[in-house]
């Protein structure tokens, strides 16, 4: 990629969802906002090589598309109708200057989330037309978090705007009663949103740092809207995974795991207060998966080192975990807390029995691999570390496994 290309993909990360919020609070039409948000992006690239990116390439992208959207609405010559005309005019009104356009306006993002996660649609649409709109994922990228193809999530996605418009359901900030009914959705959404800004499917880096500061401001506004102790466990999870973002690579950017990363590098003044914040959760009584989450991620931030992580509580955390949701990944992590008990052979047995519902799920080879070595299981670590580096689309990711893998076989060769 080129550094315009570079720098219109960054520009577009951080202001999609905002662009699209605008425009389809206006049009109340998802697939005319995305499509008028394409044209403006293809617009971009034609004309920035040769004038660079503006000042603001935010509202340069906005602009661009709310032209693009009037243009689309008058080609398909339905602006005869009333309610045509007053959204070309709201359209024509809507143009804010530099300084309105940099002004924070919580609602607006709501009402987009609020209006994926409309009970009208299934619990996979929802998240999966939120992430695709809101967070300005790729299909690819939800198809992962997913682990389901991108056939299935296309049409997810396409099927989730066509009952939005054949059912008009309204684009707002629900009442009270209704925002209760909705938090699962929103939460859900929330998260798979960070999970995915901390390993970016795609490209040479290992997190979208946009993404993950999205996610948190989102569930803050949230969670002030909404007081709930599972939104801001939520919130707490993503603080204390957050503080921990600068020791995970090192300065030749090579991804580096928890248990070798410089905890001087954490800011342990949020894990302070994320671990302060959570506490007053707990002292509610009122637990949920989110609050455990958090609980396990601020045992991993508040340990000394890795030897001295807790992995006892870790354990029996995941199991409470588990009773919420009994998934396969949160049986993964549990078997990875064992295996760091000490209960390697054990661990590695329930590891097994997990392969048929992990199969196409990278972490669960890599997790293996790691404890096939420690069991003394060098070739079949190897093969996990294969299947782990194929599943991989992510550079950083990918050459940390490579390397993993490259250690075992020269231990091996000299045991040899």
């Amino acid at each position: 990629m080129t550094p315009i290309e570079v720098e219109l993909t960054r520009i577009v990360r951080a202001n999609s969802g905002r662009i699209l919020s605008a425009l389809i609070k206006v049009t109340q039409d998802f697939t005319l906002a995305q499509d008028a948000l394409q044209d403006a992006i293809v617009q971009a690239i034609a004309q920035w090589p040769e004038s660079g990116p503006p000042q603001n390439g935010g509202a340069w992208l906005y602009t661009s598309a709310r032209r693009r959207a009037i243009d689309r609405i008058r080609k398909e010559q339905r602006h005869h109708a009333d309610t045509t005309q007053q959204i070309l005019t709201d359209l024509h009104d809507d143009q804010p200057d530099i300084a309105e356009w940099e002004q924070d306006i919580p609602d607006e993002r709501l009402r987009l989330i609020f209006t994926c996660c409309h009970p009208a649609l299934n619990m996979d649409a929802q998240v999966a037309l939120t992430l695709r709109t809101l967070g300005g994922l790729s299909v690819r990228e939800i198809a992962r978090a997913f682990l389901a193809s991108e056939t299935t999530i296309g049409q997810r996605i396409t099927r989730a705007k066509q009952k939005i418009k054949s059912a008009n359901i309204p684009y707002e900030v629900p009442e009270q009663a209704d925002i209760q009914a909705r938090r699962t959705g929103v939460l859900t959404t929330l998260y798979l949103i960070f999970n995915e800004s901390y390993t970016a499917y795609e490209g040479q880096s290992l997190t979208r740092e946009d993404l993950a500061n999205e996610a948190i401001r989102l569930c803050a506004i949230l969670n002030n809207l909404d007081p709930n102790p599972e939104t801001a466990g939520l919130l707490c999870l993503m603080r204390l995974t957050h503080a921990r973002r600068a020791a995970r690579l090192d300065r030749d950017g090579q991804f580096v795991p928890l248990e070798k990363q410089d905890r001087t590098l954490w800011d342990h003044d949020e894990i302070k207060q994320a671990h302060a914040q959570l506490l007053e959760v707990f002292a509610k009584g009122q637990f949920g998966p989110f609050q455990l989450q958090a609980a396990i991620s601020a045992l991993h931030c508040l340990a000394i080192s890795w030897a001295e992580t807790d992995w006892q509580q870790i354990y029996a955390l995941y199991g409470a975990l588990a009773a919420y949701d009994p998934s396969p990944v949160v049986h993964l992590n549990q078997s990875v807390a064992l295996a760091n008990m000490g209960g390697l052979n054990k661990a590695l047995e329930q590891l097994n029995s997990l392969e048929a519902d992990l199969a196409n799920y990278q972490p669960f080879y890599a997790a293996r691999a790691e404890i096939l070595s420690r069991c003394g299981k060098e070739k079949d670590a190897q093969l996990d570390y294969d299947r782990a580096i194929k599943l991989s689309q992510n550079q950083v990711e990918k050459r940390f496994l490579f390397q993993k893998k490259n250690a075992l076989a020269a231990s091996l060769k000299n045991n040899n």
